[in-house]
């Protein structure tokens, strides 16, 4: 079987119940017409918008992630979610240490990898996210950055099948901008050099006009998409580019 390319969604905070049903049964219909895609597709939406999706999904090869998970199976910690609950509800994946969480919620390295294992020990595929802000960037320190973020962020229950790298220059989230084609391959190499058979992921205002060359770049797995997993359409775009 010939490796599949890993597209993400993740939806962030956006969506309620119509626009999210929509959109889920938007991408199904796709992936259920097309019988010889070369992608995999994992959906992460909101928390409250997880069961709703889940059941939108189901009959299809489609993942669905969450967002974010606490380090503990249960207790008291409100407002929080556990990776065993994620996995309850349909889960197969879950994002942790996005950039926005680093950065908003200032989470650290050790406390993604806690997160993590936490993951790991529920059945989860963790997909754990890494990159440089552009200050770092600048400065010529984003391989010293990233390779930190590696090391702590990696717990011992790694493996290749419950890991995935998503390497998100903070700099290009949200912004329009894109790292040059120079950049993701040295970045992926440097990856690829710390993490071995993981696969690795590009994220950064990937969107339908950009991600054909991205996702044909060495060592690109596959995507992770913010903004553009919003519309079903340009969406399904960005997963068929990695067949072209």
């Amino acid at each position: 079987m010939p490796f599949l390319k890993l597209i993400v969604g993740n939806w962030k905070m956006n969506g309620l119940t119509a626009d999210s049903r929509d959109r889920a049964i938007k991408i199904a219909s796709s992936i259920k017409e097309n019988k010889t895609y070369p992608f995999h597709i994992i959906l992460c939406p909101p928390t409250t918008m997880l069961s709703l999706v889940a059941e939108e999904l189901k009959g299809s090869s489609i993942g669905l992630g969450g967002q974010n998970c606490h380090n503990q199976p249960s207790g008291a910690f409100t407002g929080e979610i556990s990776a065993e609950m994620l996995k309850d509800v349909g889960c197969t994946h879950v994002i942790i240490g996005h950039s926005e969480r680093r950065q908003q919620n200032r989470e650290t390295s050790a406390s993604v990898a806690t997160k993590a294992k936490a993951a790991h020990l529920a059945g989860l595929v963790t997909i754990i996210c890494v990159g440089e802000l552009d200050g770092e960037r600048t400065s010529g320190q984003a391989d010293e950055v990233v390779t930190g973020q590696l090391k702590d962020s990696i717990p011992t229950t790694t493996t290749p099948e419950n890991t995935v790298i998503a390497y998100e220059p903070v700099w290009a989230i949200g912004t329009g901008k894109t790292a040059s084609n120079d950049d993701i391959r040295h970045i992926h190499a440097l990856i690829r050099k710390e993490v071995g058979k993981l696969p690795i992921l590009y994220g950064g205002s990937v969107k339908a006009s950009n991600a054909g060359e991205i996702l044909h770049l060495p060592n690109v797995d596959g995507v992770l998409v913010g903004g553009a997993s919003l519309k079903a359409e340009e969406f399904m775009e960005i997963a068929e580019a990695s067949g072209r």
